[in-house]
C-alpha cells in the first residue's frame, strides 16, 4: 500500500500556492483590460472568489465532487465541512495527505468562476455575481469534477468513459467558457458595444497578469500529476511549449492581418496556449505540445477575429480563449496522448486507439449542455432574487463607483474612497 511521500506532498503544496497566485493574476490580466471606471470592479470579481468559494468548497464543494461516489454522477456527503480530512492518504492520490490534495483542488475550484466574470466585464451587479458564482461552484463546477475527476461517469472507473483531462480542459475551461457565453446571452451586451471605442486602460498590467498566469500555470498542470515525478516533469515541460508555440500561432496571423504584433496579442495567445495544453499536459511528447499550443493559438485568434461578425460582446474574449481553446486541447489530446509519457492514461489516435477521440468528444459536449443549461437556469433565479445587471446609470459610472464606492485612480495616482 502507498505511504505518504514528502517530496509529493511539498510539490502538491507549492502548486496549490501556484494555483492561487493564479486568481490574483487573472485579477490583474482582466483588470488591465477594461476601462480605468471598471478596474476595482473586476479585480474584485476574482478576489472575492478566493473568500466565498473556498468557504463554498470547505462546507460542500470538496465532497460533491470528490467524496464516494453516488451514481457516477455525484460525490456523498462523507467530507461535508472536511470532515475526515486530515492527515491520513488522500483517495484520489494515496501519497499525500488528504488535506493536500484537497486544498489542492480548492485553488482550481477558486479560479474556475473567476474566470466567467470577464466575459461579462463592466455591466455585472455585484450582488448577482455574489450568488451566481456561490450557487455555480456547487451545482456546476462540483458535479463535473466528480464526472472526470472523482470517480464519475467520464473518468477512469469502472464503466467510465475514460476520457482524458490531465488538470481541467473539460471541468475547468470548457466549463468556465460556456457558462461565460450562457451569461453573454442573458446579460446582455455593454452600453455602447460595439459602435463606442471601449480600450484597455492599462496594457502593462495585463502582461503582468498574464506573466503571473503563466508562473502559475506550472503548478496548475504540474501538480495535476499529483507527484514529484516524471509526469509532472513532462507536464511543465509541455505547459511551458504550449504556451511558447501558442503565442506564435496568435501573433503571426495578427501581424499578416494587421501589419503589426500587439502585446495583447501576445498575452492572450500565451494563456490561449496555456488553455489548450491543460488537458493534454500529462500524456503527450514535447512535440506534440508544441502542435497542440500552435493550434490553440491560431484556432482561437480566428474565433475572436469573427466577433464582430457574430455580435456577441464578449467582454474580455473568455469564450473565444477558454471555451474554444479548452475544445481544441480536449479533442487534440485525444490524438496525441500517448501511454510512453503516462502509463496511467492512454493511447491516442496517432498510437493506434482513434476511439480516444471519440471519448474526448463525449466528455466535450456532455460538458457543454450541462454547465450552459445549468448556468442559464441559475441565471434566471439569481436574477430574479437580486438582479444581474448594473443599471444604465451604474453602468455609465463604472462598476468601481456604484459597485463598490471606490476609484482605483485619483489625479495624485492614489486610490481614494467615496461614500457619498
Amino acid at each position: 500500500m502507498p505511504e505518504i511521500d514528502t517530496g509529493d506532498t511539498a510539490w502538491i503544496l507549492t502548486s496549490a500556492a501556484l494555483v492561487m497566485f493564479m486568481t490574483p493574476g487573472l485579477a490583474l490580466f482582466y483588470g488591465g483590460l477594461v476601462r480605468s471606471k471598471n478596474v476595482l470592479g473586476t479585480y474584485m470579481q476574482s478576489f472575492f472568489a478566493l473568500g466565498l468559494v473556498s468557504i463554498l468548497f470547505m462546507m460542500f464543494g470538496y465532497t460533491l465532487g470528490f467524496g464516494s461516489d453516488v451514481g457516477s454522477i455525484i460525490g456523498g456527503l462523507d467530507f461535508a465541512f472536511l470532515k475526515n480530512v486530515g492527515a491520513e492518504p488522500s483517495p484520489l492520490a494515496p501519497t499525500v495527505p488528504h488535506s493536500v490534495y484537497m486544498i489542492f483542488q480548492m485553488m482550481f475550484a477558486v479560479i474556475t468562476p473567476a474566470l466567467i466574470t470577464g466575459a461579462v466585464a463592466e455591466r455585472m451587479k455585484f450582488k448577482g455575481y455574489v450568488m451566481f458564482m456561490a450557487l455555480w461552484s456547487i451545482l456546476i463546477y462540483s458535479p463535473v469534477a466528480h464526472w472526470v475527476w472523482g470517480g464519475g461517469w467520464l473518468g477512469f472507473s469502472e464503466g467510465g468513459v475514460a476520457a482524458l483531462d490531465f488538470a481541467g480542459g473539460t471541468v475547468v475551461h470548457i466549463n468556465a467558457g460556456i457558462a461565460a457565453l450562457a451569461c453573454i446571452i442573458y446579460i446582455g451586451k455593454r452600453k455602447g458595444y460595439p459602435h463606442d471605442a471601449i480600450r484597455p486602460h492599462n496594457v502593462p498590467m495585463v502582461i503582468l497578469g498574464a506573466s503571473i498566469l503563466w508562473f502559475g500555470w506550472f503548478g496548475f498542470n504540474g501538480g495535476s500529476a499529483l507527484g514529484a515525478n516524471g509526469v509532472a516533469g513532462s507536464a511543465f515541460v509541455a505547459t511551458h511549449l504550449g504556451a511558447a508555440a501558442a503565442m506564435l500561432g496568435w501573433l503571426i496571423p495578427e501581424w499578416i492581418q494587421h501589419k503589426t504584433p500587439t502585446t495583447i496579442g501576445a498575452a492572450t495567445g500565451a494563456v490561449a496556449g496555456l488553455v489548450a495544453i491543460t488537458p493534454a499536459a500529462g500524456f503527450v511528447e514535447p512535440w506534440a505540445a508544441v502542435l497542440i499550443g500552435f493550434a490553440g493559438g491560431l484556432v482561437c485568434y480566428m474565433f475572436v477575429a469573427l466577433k464582430p461578425k457574430l455580435g456577441y460582446d464578449d467582454s474580455l474574449d473568455v469564450v473565444g480563449v477558454h471555451f474554444v481553446g479548452g475544445i481544441v486541447g480536449a479533442l487534440l489530446t485525444g490524438v496525441f496522448a500517448t501511454t510512453a509519457i503516462n502509463a496511467g492514461g492512454a493511447d491516442g489516435l496517432l498510437y493506434g486507439n482513434p476511439g480516444q477521440v471519440v471519448k474526448q468528444l463525449v466528455a466535450v459536449v456532455a460538458t457543454i449542455a450541462y454547465s450552459f443549461i445549468g448556468s442559464m437556469i441559475i441565471l434566471f433565479v439569481t436574477d430574479k432574487v437580486v438582479g444581474v445587471r448594473v443599471s444604465e446609470d451604474d453602468e455609465m459610472i463604472g462598476l468601481d463607483l456604484s459597485q463598490h464606492s471606490e476609484t482605483a485612480y485619483t489625479a495624485e495616482g492614489g486610490a481614494t474612497a467615496s461614500h457619498g
